[in-house]
């Protein structure tokens, strides 16, 4: 493992000494997001949102693979609108933004800012369905969307967001089902495959759930500091929105049914996530398959006759196989080599004339700081090599982390003593009353996070009132 120089990362809060400083201070010096003039709103930077690029292009790539379209639903929502869904509204009654006026005039009806788009897709829907041949519906849209957080955080916790919202519509309860767990797979796969952020599984509890929803799944992620991150969601809605929307079809004996509708979301809180997972006390670490540069070419001794032209013909020559960049600034390298790490550029590449002298390239990873020199031949196939080996790295160290803090506890004695001495997961047994799922929130901060479909017999007992139990629930600590 590579040394801390101080000089390199005075800038940075250790990560142990203040974990949600250290966190601001790589959003900021990394150059990822910047505050605006507006309470909890971000700015999100060129680098920043090459990321979300990166992140979008590849769930975008799986959301049309299964069959869904992209469309776009108007930003306003008539109050009235909001209304037909009791559950709905009152779920996000506390975070919405109104628009009360048109220049210097008072609209007749409030305007929402739409805080989720569901009452607008079955409004959508009711005026496009009418026949079994019109189902499935199968539509996306990427959007922002805005709710009035009281405690913000560039980016888990923002007045305004971006993300992807799909919502659907079926025929039958179980094509919405299979479509609501189709898609957290898909969620799950992006996380683990292109993000390195192992994720566990499950079901929200009621008292959980999505406001309006039969049933809501989650991946649920947890960060470095032991605290648990929601980072997926995918909702059953059954008939629900159906009837107050009155979204009917023909069936094909000719009777009137009611759809069966999911609504599902990945925001840009995965970049948080990203960065509390993977980063470290130089900045932020980055998985290969979401660095906007894969690459980043430092010449050494630039000023001497050649160094440049090489690098540069190095810059082109790899271009068509990974995402390459190079710094020809007159910056000193000690500089260069620390804006790279903290920006979590996954391979710094380093060449000067030596190296041109004897044919070779150093190579050196921003995850374990190993220096690699590479023959300049050879360089394309170890490139490749090594991205595969820092993107599978990432992904293992994560999950042994998860690993080393995830708990059992049998008692509530136990769960509390876990909660302080070892922040993270805790497994632990729940009878299912939302009694004691408050108590648990109210006693210790600690909420449920899933019922995991892998489930485990950890004991007969509730953690909480040791009444018979028999589900199995991540507790934690959550952002």
């Amino acid at each position: 493992m590579f040394s801390m120089k101080k000089e390199f990362v005075q800038s940075v809060t250790a990560m142990d000494e203040d974990f949600a400083q250290w966190f601001t201070d790589v959003v900021t010096k990394a150059e990822l997001a910047d505050y605006s003039s507006v309470r909890g709103s971000m700015i999100i930077r060129p680098y920043g949102y090459a990321i979300w690029d990166n992140v979008k292009e590849a769930l975008d790539a799986r959301i049309k693979a299964t069959g869904h379209e992209n469309v776009y639903m108007p930003l306003f929502i008539p109050e009235s609108l909001l209304q037909k869904e009791k559950d709905h509204i009152e779920g996000f009654a506390p975070e919405v933004a109104w628009v009360t006026h048109g220049g210097d005039e008072k609209l007749a009806e409030r305007l929402c800012v739409r805080p989720t788009s569901e009452v607008l897709f079955c409004e959508h829907f009711s005026n496009i369905i009418h026949s079994y041949r019109d189902l499935p519906k199968l539509y996306n849209q990427w959007s922002n969307v805005v709710r009035w957080e009281k405690t913000t955080r560039p980016f888990l916790r923002t007045l305004e967001f971006l993300w992807q919202e799909g919502h659907t519509a079926h025929a039958t309860d179980e094509d919405a089902q299979v479509e609501t767990i189709r898609m957290l797979d898909e969620y799950a796969q992006l996380c683990e495959e292109w993000l390195a952020i192992p994720v566990v599984k499950g079901q929200k509890t009621e008292k959980e759930k999505f406001s309006g929803a039969k049933s809501t799944y989650t991946i649920e992620t947890l960060m470095h500091d032991g605290k648990a991150l929601q980072s997926g969601t995918s909702h059953h809605f059954g008939d629900g929105f159906a009837r107050a929307f009155d979204i009917k079809y023909l069936d094909k004996e000719g009777k009137q049914q009611y759809v069966h509708q999911t609504s599902w979301g990945f925001t840009t809180r995965i970049i948080g996530a990203m960065i509390m997972v993977h980063g470290d006390d130089r900045g932020l670490v980055m998985p290969p398959k979401i660095a906007p540069t894969q690459v980043m070419i430092v010449p050494i001794a630039q000023h001497k006759e050649g160094v440049l032209d090489y690098a540069y013909d190095l810059k082109e020559r790899l271009s068509g196989s990974v995402r390459v960049g190079i710094d020809a600034s007159d910056k000193k390298p000690g500089w260069k080599f620390n804006e790279y790490e903290m920006k979590g550029i996954p391979i710094r590449l380093e060449v000067g004339p030596k190296d041109i002298e004897q044919g070779q390239v150093v190579l050196v990873r921003r995850d374990t700081g190993e220096k690699i020199v590479v023959s300049a031949d050879e360089l394309e196939a170890k490139l490749t090599g090594l991205l595969e080996d820092i993107q599978n790295n990432l992904f293992n160290k994560a999950l042994s982390h998860r690993e080393e803090h995830t708990s059992v506890a049998k008692s509530f004695e136990d769960f509390k003593s876990v909660l302080v001495e070892k922040p993270g997961f805790i497994k632990a047994m729940w009878c299912g009353d939302v009694a004691c799922e408050e108590f648990i929130k109210e006693d210790t901060s600690a909420t449920s996070r899933c019922i995991p479909f892998e489930q485990e017999k950890l004991s007969d007992t509730c953690v909480c009132c040791e009444k018979p139990a028999d589900k199995m629930v991540y507790w934690a600590k959550a952002y």
